[in-house]
């Protein structure tokens, strides 16, 4: 047993070494240049965030996300899961609407992306999902 004691220590002292020695090699960092629109994107993509987490706290609207099965704060948190562009096409939509108009239309998007996402494995919302990525 102590044999096996000492060659376990022997692997892991050289291990240790090899870490420690690792450590102090100078590692690389890229930087580049952030682009105006990127930035001016990135912005205007956090306001479209806002606008439908103020949709979603519509007394309507969360009455008809719990008929679906979904809370205000599973939206919520599939909204700042979205990419930039899928949270600008969906408060795009929220200007398309008529006022006190459709909000079935809205809510099934923001279901269908949702739902998605979820099968994509991104998120985990909705129990009756199965992921496609078996990590």
């Amino acid at each position: 047993m102590t044999q096996q004691y000492s060659r376990f220590m022997r692997w892991t002292s050289r291990a240790v070494m090899l870490c420690m020695l690792s450590m102090g090699m100078p590692m690389q960092a890229f930087a580049g240049m952030v682009d105006t629109g990127q930035a001016v994107s990135h912005e205007l993509a956090n306001q479209d965030r806002a606008r439908i987490n103020a949709f979603l706290d519509r007394a309507d609207v969360v009455a008809q996300l719990q008929k679906q099965g979904v809370t205000a704060s599973e939206a919520k948190a599939r909204v700042y899961a979205m990419t930039d562009d899928e949270a600008h096409n969906i408060a795009g939509k929220l200007d398309q609407l008529p006022a006190g108009g459709d909000v079935l239309g809205l809510l099934f998007t923001v279901f269908i992306v949702l739902l998605i996402t979820d099968i994509l494995g991104f998120t985990k919302v909705f129990p009756f999902t199965h992921s496609i990525n078996k990590n």
